[in-house]
């Protein structure tokens, strides 16, 4: 049986993602969702849409399911996890084919060539903000072809012209003789007939669904709780098992005091060592977790030194700064610039490594059927990737192995495979050992424990200013290493240079004469991966927090430093001043509020993952602390599908980036993460949230993405608010760290 069957699982009528259901045989497709990625692409990738469109964009096949009820049933190329892709994916097919949104079903589709449409049919994952603007062309396409088919089909019934027959949202009609025929009743015979290679758009002038706010098909489902994730499920004859981690990554159990005791201990099924980690199987998953903390274990070895800590994996990226590195921008004679420069500022910035903290932590569920071959339920950013590992790790091919890619409970990055960071392979062990379906959920401490972190960031930064004040050079120096380089290398456009480590200090848009930026690599002795926005969500509060001390060391306020910078680009001083009409007009500060008390505010832009932003923030002071106001966003990602979707993952990239800014971190002490549950990694609650209030210009660019890149300009945004009001430059992430007083 394969991936799709459906084993007598029953089909909602209408709309909506399906829900998770499994058996040991036949493993279902999943949806819904809850929050949103990151992966860093190439910066090639990321200056272009990509190719116009598949060579799978008449796949109709593969991709679209008409029930004679009038259902469409859609297999996406895409992981819903929140962010909306599984509705703006119907709504883009049913533009062209002329359907209604609601009456799709969506699911995740099998790890297959047809499913691979992304950079010329080269890869296929979800992230990078890339899912619709990396489909965008296929699936108008496959929308418009299926509804080609679709109106043939009835002219032949009817032994009419094709020409003369037109489509109404569900249904072919023959307006000469009143005739009309609904999709469900004409869908055995339409996928009978050839398929067009060609077949006409729509003028974007008569879209009636592209560009408006369609409903979420996922909401009810959340809503009600009948979504389901990976975490819940289950197949016949299933055991549970938890997992305790080393405490320092890559040391191994080297001896176990009590495993007999433990073994004997209601339910448990068995003990397995694993790399780096012990663990649990028993009949019920809390039976396996107080087992398996009841161990009494021994650790040896380490791959991380037994000494290490944040503050000297800084201390080392601060001393590679200051050897060359290789120049990943340069515009002009920087130093020469800067030697003859009438000033001279310079400063050094540093942001910590931070969590994924998604709210559903990992786990998988693995199952061997009696052919050998492998099902394998487990959320994940990349079908194909995990396929070809899945099978490598259980002596299989590829096509053994059955993946069911179902709705993320939240993931920003985390669900791409870093080695020591994923449960699956552990799953896969458990259940060859055991000969039984194994789902493995490690607790929060061991997802904390095991995460692949956002890089902790170095940078180092000068700028040269003209007498007048004009800014005559800026060089920036970053040292470390990015998830790209360390998980993707292939994806480089030179091997020397991390994208995703120099993104955000490179390709600014302020006219600065002579600019250069260097990449010293320098790398982490943990595990790393891509958080929302990647290398822009710290170095854009790098680069726009030191653009503020410039304008400070120049004598002009910051926002019209910026225009001034932007005089070369309309899009970008466009987007400027959009934000500041959005926030009521730009006024620095100090001012006093409505309500007495005192308030600045801070100005950033960014451009991440082909589309702009431009953010404003307002703070106050309260008890030392940082109160955030309001935060005001105008975007640009050239052109949109679901306006109310863009300003969803707006809001929510602003409340990552703001918790990211306030609190977040993640701190190593000797060989340890310190932080191993929310006591200790608090993330913004909702006291904290302030208003988020989005504007969304369309300016005609390529098609940018729209999950991440509300993210990178919310902390220089807060950091240069706080320094106009307080006086006090923050240079370190999270300003958890800092007490501040006003001035």
């Amino acid at each position: 049986m394969g991936y799709l069957e459906r084993l007598r699982a029953p089909r909602p009528a209408a709309g909506g993602i399906h829900n998770l259901s499994a058996t040991r045989r036949g493993v279902l497709a999943a949806g819904a969702g809850a929050l949103l990625l990151g992966l860093s692409l190439p910066r090639a990738g990321r200056a272009q849409q990509g190719p116009p469109q598949s060579r799978h964009a008449t796949d109709v096949a593969a991709y679209l399911r008409i029930a004679p009820d009038g259902g469409i049933h859609l297999l996406s190329p895409f992981v819903e996890g929140g962010q909306g892709i599984a509705t703006s994916s119907a709504q883009i097919i049913a533009e062209e084919l002329d359907a209604d949104p609601a009456r799709f079903t969506v699911d995740c589709a099998p790890a297959g060539d047809a499913y691979v449409i992304m950079f010329g049919d080269q890869v296929r994952f979800t992230g990078g903000s890339y899912s619709t603007r990396s489909s965008y062309a296929t699936f108008r396409k496959l929308g418009a072809t299926a509804r080609a088919m679709l109106v043939q089909a009835a002219a032949q019934q009817w032994k009419v012209p094709a020409a003369e027959c037109a489509t109404e949202p569900g249904r072919v009609v023959h307006a000469a003789s009143g005739r009309h025929l609904d999709y469900g009743a004409l869908a055995g015979a339409a996928a009978a007939l050839p398929v067009p290679t060609e077949a006409p758009l729509k003028d974007p002038a008569r879209f009636r669904l592209i560009g408006k706010p369609v409903p979420r098909l996922d909401a009810r489902a959340k809503s009600t709780g009948a979504a389901r994730y990976g975490i819940d499920a289950t197949l016949p004859g299933m055991l549970q098992a938890a997992v305790a981690h080393a405490p320092r990554l890559g040391a191994e159990p080297a001896a176990i005091g009590n495993e007999a005791a433990v073994r004997a201990m209601p339910g448990v099924h068995s003990i397995h060592r694993l790399p780096g980690a012990v663990a649990v199987v028993a009949d019920r998953w809390w039976r396996a977790r107080r087992a398996v903390e009841a161990l009494e274990i021994t650790w040896a070895g380490g791959k991380v030194p037994a000494d290490f800590s944040s503050s000297g994996q800084l201390a080392a990226f601060k001393a590679a700064a200051a050897q060359p590195g290789v120049a990943a921008e340069k515009h002009g004679d920087a130093a020469a610039a800067l030697s003859g420069a009438a000033k001279v500022v310079e400063a050094e910035y540093d942001a910590p490594y931070l969590a994924h903290a998604q709210l559903e932590p990992s786990s998988a569920l693995a199952a061997f059927a009696a052919d050998g071959t492998l099902d394998l339920i487990v959320p994940n950013q990349a079908p194909e990737m995990y396929q070809a590992v899945a099978a490598k790790l259980a002596g299989l091919k590829p096509e053994q192995v059955r993946i069911q890619s179902p709705m993320l409970g939240g993931f920003f990055g985390r669900h791409f495979l870093y080695d020591t960071a994923d449960v699956f392979p552990q799953a896969i062990a458990l259940a060859k050992a055991t000969g039984r379906p194994v789902k493995v959920l490690w607790t929060r401490e061991e997802e904390f424990r095991r995460d692949a972190y956002r890089p902790l960031s170095y940078g180092r930064l000068r700028a040269g200013l003209d007498a007048q004040g004009r800014p005559v050079a800026l060089h920036a120096v970053v040292a470390g290493e990015g998830p790209m380089g360390r998980h993707m290398p292939g994806f480089l456009q030179d091997p020397k240079i991390d994208d995703s480590a120099v993104e955000g200090l490179t390709e600014k848009p302020y006219a600065i004469p002579a600019r250069q930026v260097d990449y010293v690599k320098s790398t982490h002795a943990g595990n790393i991966g891509f958080w929302r926005s990647v290398g822009h969500s710290m170095n854009a509060f790098i680069y726009e927090s030191f653009l503020d001390e410039v304008a400070g060391a120049a004598g002009q306020d910051p926002f019209a430093f910026r225009l001034a910078l932007l005089r070369d680009s309309r899009r970008h001083s466009t987007l400027l001043n959009a934000v500041a009409d959005l926030s009521g007009g730009w006024k620095r500060g100090p001012y006093q509020a409505a309500d007495g008390t005192r308030r600045a505010r801070g100005v950033a832009m960014a451009s991440p993952f082909g589309s702009e932003t431009a953010t404003i923030a307002e703070v106050s002071i309260k008890d030392g602390e940082v109160q955030v106001h309001h935060i005001w966003v105008a975007i640009d990602p050239g052109s949109i599908v679901n306006p109310a979707i863009v300003e969803a993952q707006v809001r929510s990239a602003v409340a990552i980036g703001l918790s990211s800014a306030l609190l977040e971190e993640v701190a190593f002490e000797k060989g340890e993460p310190q932080a191993l549950n929310f006591d200790a990694y608090p993330i913004l609650p909702h006291a904290r949230m302030p208003p988020v209030s989005v504007r969304i210009i369309e300016s005609g660019a390529p098609m940018g993405g729209v999950g991440e890149p509300g993210t990178p300009g919310v902390p220089p945004a807060v950091t240069n608010a706080v320094a106009a009001l307080t006086g006090q430059r923050i240079r370190t992430l999270p300003l958890a760290r800092a007490r501040f007083g006003t001035t």
